[in-house]
């Protein structure tokens, strides 16, 4: 058997299972979650038994000619291994998880069958060996994982998943044109090979440009800034399992996209290097200051998510300007990607658990509802010690080389080994500054989190009490599950020259990364300095800014409140996206209303000249031509029933005005439908698929 066959088993696999995981649930709930949970863990085994067995100095691919003329193409090679590996461990996880978390739930089939449908498209999207496989299942991915914002069909929800749809949708339509431009520039869309074409091309000018668009396809699913803004609204209202992969997974194929450009497309390059550290160092930033901030449980882990984005961007920014002696950076960034996906793994099925027990995610609200459960203690503490960056867990380990990587080239600037690009060696001093205050804004705010639900009481003490005695809040499956994955944030941390480093040797071939010379003292007295600043810095922002400004003062039964400070104006998508397509729909709209009234008056013109109207015979006055002869008919029907059977119980219909109601009633609901910006968005994603699957078959 051709091994490579095993890549594509791994795309289609899934989303097979998905439409028979459907049929079963249609008889049989019990059955399709068994049969969910049997699908993701043979997957899990099969990545696994390739991720061991096979040597990846040789890529292994496989090719589906004819697709659209260009075919798919998937490839299995050292990043693409680590993330299968990944994405399959996350699916396992969250697919048992997901068995108790929707006991209560509606739609549950609806559910399985998309997120099924996702794992397969996100598969397609690591295991793609050109941008033409990636683009296809990453915007299969984009409109399956849709539905798991709208899950709960409520305002919130619908509103979010409008804003998740509109970027996933304007992304994509500015991705498909930067590759339509790389493919004219180069000739190739393969990316093993754009590292050596893009350097014999002289037209960098183009490159810049391609690149640029397809980074904003790319950067918005990442939640990179400013295309951020679906992240901290979709989280919150996602089912848990769903914010988990959401958060831990489908950013990261994001990150793989900027990855492609910025380490193979434009490799080196100091100014593409210089632009990615400057938004990666907002996104870090902001991210963790909207953190901070935030009440909401799982807005804050969603905030958190922007955050860590950030610092990934930061170590793809340094690759840029560190060229060659990228190996520190490089390895940080891999890391950061693998650990973040496994902390948010822990973090929202955490959240997760409180919400299914609790039915509600505001701090005030959950308050105290850990004190007496010393599992989800533990686990909730491994993720908020990993993501926090704290030595002997994982966060700490991929930051601190991220931190190197800073230092390395304030270094060499200071010292005059490299040409000054665009930041000086005093400004790269800031940005490792913002860096620090980044750690410790994420400290501060899992400590906010920490406190909160396992620390402090509920200022309802009939509530604390009731918290207190629920002993039973997850079963056995879900506890397994989490607890592995919480585990495993430990053992990843504490021996890094056995677990992460191997990680990181096999997961930089993306980005053409040297090879690691000597090995990194991960707990030397100057690597753990950066960790202790960070650490610093985070309990004087907790003990300062968030007891002080972020609690409301005493109430009468001596317990403080949370309050959200953060002002409502400074929302992005309410302050300038929806006002900007708003503006720019009226405008459309004007120039729409011009060309419609022109055409019809020509129809006038033509009827009353050329074309002369014939009188119609007769005109209904309600109903089409199909309801009156098929109202008629019935009628008829039902008149013949009476006369051949006196004994047969009728009740005097009057089908033609009851079909021309029905039809009123459905036109009524087809135009409050159409009037949706979802059903817009959806009608043109559709469009969209169709019309470049076209162009795709005539370009190629």
């Amino acid at each position: 058997m051709n091994t490579g066959i095993l890549l594509a088993i791994f795309v289609f696999a899934p989303i097979i299972g998905a439409l028979l995981s459907y049929l079963i649930g249609r008889f049989h709930k019990t059955a399709r979650d068994y049969f969910a949970d049997l699908l993701v863990v043979a997957e899990f085994v099969g990545v696994v038994f390739l991720f061991a067995a096979y040597d990846v100095s040789v890529p292994l691919s496989f090719e589906i000619p004819g697709f659209a003329g260009f075919g798919l193409h998937f490839i299995w090679d050292g990043f693409r291994s680590v993330y299968a590996l990944v994405a399959a461990i996350m699916w396992m996880m969250t697919t048992i998880f997901s068995k108790e978390y929707f006991k209560h739930y509606h739609n549950r089939n609806r559910y399985y069958l998309f997120m099924l449908l996702t794992y397969g498209a996100t598969m397609g999207v690591f295991l793609s060996a050109d941008l033409y496989t990636t683009f296809i299942f990453f915007e299969m991915m984009s409109f399956t994982s849709y539905v798991w914002v709208a899950h709960d069909e409520k305002k919130a929800s619908l509103r979010a998943a409008e804003t998740y749809l509109a970027v996933a949708v304007i992304g994509g339509m500015v991705m498909l044109m930067g590759i339509f431009l790389l493919y004219h520039t180069l000739g190739t869309l393969e990316i093993a090979t754009l590292l050596e074409t893009a350097k014999a091309c002289p037209d960098k000018t183009m490159l810049y440009v391609a690149g640029a668009c397809i980074s904003i396809g790319f950067g918005a699913k990442a939640g990179a800034f400013p295309l951020h803004i679906w992240l901290p609204k979709a989280h919150p209202v996602a089912p848990a399992p769903a914010s988990a992969l959401l958060s831990g997974i489908l950013t990261k194929s994001g990150v793989f996209g900027l990855l492609v450009v910025s380490c193979n497309l434009l490799y080196g390059d100091g100014n593409w290097g210089s632009a990615i550290l400057l938004m990666g160092t907002i996104t870090m930033f902001l991210g963790a200051l909207l953190a901070l901030f935030s009440v909401d449980l799982k807005r804050t882990l969603a905030c958190s998510s922007m955050s860590q984005i950030g610092f990934i961007m930061v170590g793809i920014g340094m690759q840029g300007l560190l060229g060659e002696e990228n190996v520190l950076a490089a390895r940080g960034t891999i890391l950061h990607m693998v650990n973040h996906s496994m902390i948010k793994l822990v973090l929202f099925m955490a959240a997760g658990v409180i919400f299914m027990n609790v039915h509600k995610l505001n701090l005030n609200d959950i308050r105290g509802f850990g004190r007496k459960k010393p599992l989800l203690h533990f686990i909730f503490l491994m993720g908020a010690l990993g993501i926090g960056g704290i030595p002997l867990w994982n966060g700490y380990v991929s930051k601190t080389l991220l931190h190197e990587g800073i230092v390395e080239y304030t270094e060499l600037l200071a010292e005059g080994h490299v040409q000054q690009i665009l930041f000086s060696a005093g400004q790269m001093k800031a940005i490792e500054w913002i860096f620090l205050v980044s750690g410790g804004l994420t400290v501060a705010y899992m400590t906010k989190l920490y406190v909160a639900v396992f620390v402090e009481k509920n200022a309802d003490r009939a509530l604390q009490k009731q918290y207190d005695e629920n002993i039973h809040y997850m079963n056995w499956q879900s506890l397994l599950a989490l607890t592995v994955s919480a585990l495993s944030l430990f053992i990843m941390g504490a021996f890094p020259g056995i677990v992460m480093d191997k990680i990181a040797d096999r997961g930089v071939s993306l980005m053409h990364a040297g090879a690691l010379h000597e090995q990194i003292a991960y707990f030397s007295l100057t690597n753990l300095k950066g960790a202790m600043i960070s650490i610093g810095i985070g309990a004087l922002l907790y003990l300062v800014v968030v007891r002080l400004l972020l609690m409301t003062g005493k109430k009468a039964d001596g317990v403080k409140a949370y309050v959200n400070r953060w002002p409502d104006k400074l929302d992005l998508e309410n302050a300038v996206y929806r006002p900007l397509i708003t503006v720019l729909c009226v405008i459309g709209g004007f120039f729409c209303r011009i060309l419609d009234s022109l055409v019809d008056g020509i129809v006038v013109l033509l009827r009353k000249t050329i074309y002369q109207d014939r009188p119609l015979p007769f005109e209904l006055t309600e109903g089409t031509m199909f309801t009156y002869h098929m109202g008629n008919f019935l009628n008829a029907v039902e008149d013949f029933m009476e006369q051949k059977f006196p004994k047969w119980k009728h009740r005097h219909h009057e089908f033609v005005h009851e079909l021309a109601m029905v039809r009123l009633e459905w036109e009524e609901n087809k135009v409050v439908l159409s009037r949706t910006l979802s059903f817009g968005l959806l009608l043109f994603c559709i469009g969209f698929i169709l019309t470049t699957v076209y162009l795709l078959r005539v370009y190629w």
